[in-house]
């Protein structure tokens, strides 16, 4: 009777120490991978939107928004033929939108949102010849829209509650 009562502490033993180490290698593994959740090797990490702004750079990218028409497929809080860019800097990281802007050719080859969003859109994202300032510049007035389109909200819910 004792040895079966040892035996069953073993096995007991074992198969709690085999579950703490296929739990230990899942957490390794999910934590050392370069991609993101979506599978994107350019969207793991913080946001662009969580980075400070940089304000010059910001009225510079809205500029080059108008000046090459990136207004013609994307608007702010509404799809056109392209994404809607409201919140974006909020859900993609810098260097996904950098190579989006500046490679959009390659991302749609490469990159699983991108081909997403050619699935969704059926309509490849022109390379307009942008250099990575010019790409930053626009990536600072993206992080700028969200920024004041969050600040608005919440001035709005502020003088919402005051009005109660």
């Amino acid at each position: 009777m004792k040895l079966s009562n040892i035996l069953v502490a073993l096995v007991a033993l074992s198969t709690i120490a085999g579950c703490q180490a296929q739990s230990s290698k899942s957490v390794a593994s999910a934590g050392g991978s370069s991609a993101s959740a979506s599978g994107s090797k350019y969207d793991a990490g913080p946001r662009a939107g969580e980075e400070p702004l940089r304000g010059q750079l910001a009225d510079a990218g809205e500029q080059l928004f108008k000046d090459k028409g990136c207004s013609a497929c994307h608007a702010f809080g509404a799809r056109l033929s392209g994404p809607d860019l409201n919140g974006v800097s909020m859900r993609r990281t810098g260097m996904w939108l950098e190579n989006q802007i500046l490679h959009p050719e390659v991302m749609t080859k490469d990159d699983p949102i991108s081909r997403q969003l050619m699935g969704t859109y059926a309509l490849q994202m022109p390379n307009l010849g942008l250099t990575p300032e010019q790409a930053q510049s626009l990536i600072e007035y993206l992080k700028h829209r969200d920024h004041d389109g969050s600040e608005d909200a919440a001035a709005h819910n502020g003088a919402a509650k005051e009005g109660e």
